[in-house]
């Protein structure tokens, strides 16, 4: 699942676009970042700029974001643009990673060697060292998604979230056992991340993934 456009895997009433927030300073250094609030760099603000450019002729219905502060600078454009206000859910914040927060891969394996091996094998049943559990994360993102795709916020909402976050939730609505969402989703683009419909039985099928979401770009 790497390339940009992928066959609907289902048909329905709702769209979601569940997108990542923009550019961080912990990013750009390709460090992982979970409850650290941290603010967009200038790249990431003109990322957010762009989603609310597309946002403006999007025709959504709801605007929704996590409560974490990237999320929700990358959100408030996009509200505006639509004249909507931004909803925020703190079931959608990013993963704790523990005592990960703020490393790179190569200093966790220098760190704790055991713990990431472990994680890179199977990261679903192996969280970072105090981090936690991606099925905690899991159960509070799908009863969050859920709630966003049930009618009544009208059928085209964006979400705003994170990237780990994002990719299991993503993997479960889709079938993919969220022990693989490393592989089987390897990237996700800041500003960007997966177009989603649920039918009227609640299946999710998968429209698009990290599609360009700018002014003039497609907005299915």
């Amino acid at each position: 699942m790497t390339q940009d456009r992928l066959t609907v895997l289902g048909t329905g009433p709702i769209t979601v676009f569940f997108v990542r927030h923009g550019e961080t300073p912990m990013h750009a250094e390709n460090r992982y970042v979970g409850r650290t609030d941290a603010p967009l760099t200038e790249r990431g603000q003109a990322q957010a700029a762009d989603l609310g450019e597309w946002a403006a002729t999007a025709r959504l219905t709801a605007v929704a974001s996590s409560t974490l502060r990237r999320a929700r600078e990358t959100a408030e454009p996009a509200a505006r643009k639509a004249g909507l206000t931004q909803l925020l859910d703190e079931r959608l914040v990013e993963l704790d990673f523990g005592a990960a927060e703020g490393m790179s891969a190569a200093e966790m394996r220098q760190r704790f060697p055991r713990e990431r091996a472990a994680f890179e094998a199977d990261p679903y049943e192996n969280p970072l060292p105090g981090g936690e559990s991606p099925a905690a994360a899991l159960a509070r993102g799908r009863a969050a998604l859920d709630d966003l795709a049930d009618g009544s916020h009208g059928d085209r909402v964006l979400v705003v979230a994170h990237g780990t976050f994002l990719r299991i939730v993503v993997c479960d609505l889709l079938g993919i056992h969220p022990r693989t969402y490393r592989t089987a989703l390897p990237v996700i683009r800041n500003a960007s991340g997966a177009v989603l419909r649920r039918d009227q039985a609640g299946h999710w099928g998968l429209v698009a993934w990290n599609p360009p979401l700018a002014a003039g770009t497609d907005s299915w």
